[in-house]
């Protein structure tokens, strides 16, 4: 069993702690991605989980088995690092097999598992090539065949997509994807993309400043986020943020009016009790749920600055005053900078946060 297994563990570089008591499961052939802004702690995570790093407190077991003294050539993991790190004396071939005739591998089995990974990354025809005569794509193809020659129980992914180009991104992203569909093996993924996590991920795992955020699946997270953090965090372009008070309350029930917008008011129904009357909250709403004026539940007024058309989609970026608002919407392709339009929130699709950031259900 491939399970990955992360128990309070905690990391410091001296004083200064860096990741807070994490507590992850990693199932048996799931793939799941490690996402955050910069400093927030994921690479560091992935490298305890290989041994590159030593842990300051808590247990890593993987199949199982606690590997916090285990070294990392014996934990039954492959990484593949944000460089190629491909030696460039070395065909494609020497590259594969290297690791393998390193470590005293049977020839027959070396050269089986280099056919294997060849076929699977549909590099076959670049055997007899050195590093410099491939493109930026085919020597991420060879890092990743390194490491699935290895036959690992986990891969584990540190940004290796990054110093590839947007068009080359989008294609390893589905090579990746058809590669954990293929080996059905355990995968985890760094990544500061959230597209990349939105679309390889069973499940992701989001984190800020060394904490956990949330954990779920990428719709759930895009869906129901726990926090202000991942609301905004999950989801291109990102949530739009609008400060509000609460002027009424009923029975699961708040009035909430937006002080930037003209006193608009809007019925935001609850879980749970509503806050008391006064309380600063702020109203969250993604792009695609503004309506056209009248089709929601509160009109307001906003001035197109820019109209960004890309085809199948569009966003209006609107001045709200001292806010500004990402809007999706048909007649937007329409619009030009400096045009006023009135557009209306969907309140069954708004969500509601508190001042700490904290969701109110």
């Amino acid at each position: 069993m491939a399970t990955v297994t992360l128990n309070n563990v905690v990391k410091r570089f001296g004083a200064f702690e860096v990741v807070h008591g994490a507590n992850i499961d990693v199932k048996d052939g799931e793939f799941v991605v490690f996402v955050g802004p910069s400093g927030c702690g994921k690479s560091t995570l992935l490298r305890m989980i290989a041994g590159l790093e030593d842990i300051s407190g808590g247990e890593i077991a993987i199949g199982g088995k606690v590997v916090n003294d285990v070294e990392p050539a014996d934990r039954g993991i492959a990484m593949v690092f944000q460089s190629y790190a491909l030696y460039p004396h070395m065909t494609v071939e020497q590259n594969l097999s290297f690791g393998l005739r390193m470590t005293g591998n049977p020839k027959a089995d070396t050269e089986r598992r280099v056919k294997r990974a060849a076929g699977i990354l549909r590099i076959s025809e670049l055997m007899d090539r050195r590093p410099r005569k491939l493109s930026g794509g085919q020597r991420q193809r060879v890092a990743i065949g390194r490491a699935i020659v290895r036959e690992p129980q986990v891969f584990l992914f540190d940004e290796p997509l990054s110093n590839l180009d947007a068009e080359l991104r989008v294609q390893m992203r589905i090579e990746i994807a058809r590669l954990h569909k293929e080996l059905g093996v355990t995968m985890i993924y760094v990544t500061h993309d959230q597209t990349e996590a939105m679309t390889l991920a069973d499940r992701i795992v989001v984190l800020n400043a060394g904490n956990i955020e949330q954990i779920g699946a990428p719709l759930d997270l895009y869906d129901d986020p726990a926090n202000r953090f991942v609301a905004g965090f999950v989801g291109s372009p990102k949530m739009n943020f609008m400060a509000a008070k609460v002027v009424a309350t009923e029975k699961d029930v708040a009035v909430v009016e937006l002080l930037n917008h003209s006193g608009a008011r809007l019925r935001k129904s609850l879980s749970g009790a509503p806050p008391a009357v006064g309380a600063d909250v702020v109203l969250g709403v993604r792009p695609e749920h503004f309506g056209e004026a009248g089709e929601g539940d509160c009109d307001i007024p906003v001035r197109a600055d820019v109209a960004e058309h890309l085809g199948s989609v569009s966003y209006v970026y609107a001045n709200a005053g001292p806010e500004e608002l990402i809007i999706e919407r048909e007649a937007s392709r329409q619009r030009a900078s400096g045009d006023h339009l009135v557009v209306s929130i969907k309140a069954g699709r708004s969500l509601l946060f508190d001042t700490s950031g904290a969701r109110i259900r």
